[in-house]
């Protein structure tokens, strides 16, 4: 499985850039409204883990897929679910939105 870890994250969409990867949240609706993790110029998908067999038409197959969730479990399992079904390049953020406010964004709260 491809995975990140929060502090190469934006050097590789900044490196992608011109492919215009794409964040896919697979958090819960409360846990993004709790902290939002947003990166300036790059677009971020929000569907909850359950609803991705049901709404895989809405992740782009032709787009780098950055998945997280609060600690990188759920997104692992998204990650490979995507990859079974022929997602080319996707990628697990290791640690989640927990190991991003504790290493790169503070503002993002903790919970």
């Amino acid at each position: 499985m491809n995975a990140l870890h929060v502090q190469e994250l934006i050097p590789f969409l900044e490196a992608q850039a011109a492919r215009t990867p794409v964040l896919l949240d697979v958090r819960e609706a409360w846990e993004v409204a709790l902290a939002p993790l947003a990166v300036p110029g790059v677009s971020t998908l929000h569907v909850p883990m359950g609803e991705i067999p049901a709404r895989l038409a809405q992740v782009p197959a032709t787009q780098p897929i950055i998945a997280f969730c609060h600690h990188g479990m759920r997104s692992a399992q998204v990650v490979a679910f995507l990859s079974q079904h022929g997602y080319p390049e996707v990628y697990n953020l290791a640690g989640g939105t927990h190991a991003w406010s504790t290493l790169v964004d503070p503002s993002v709260p903790c919970y």
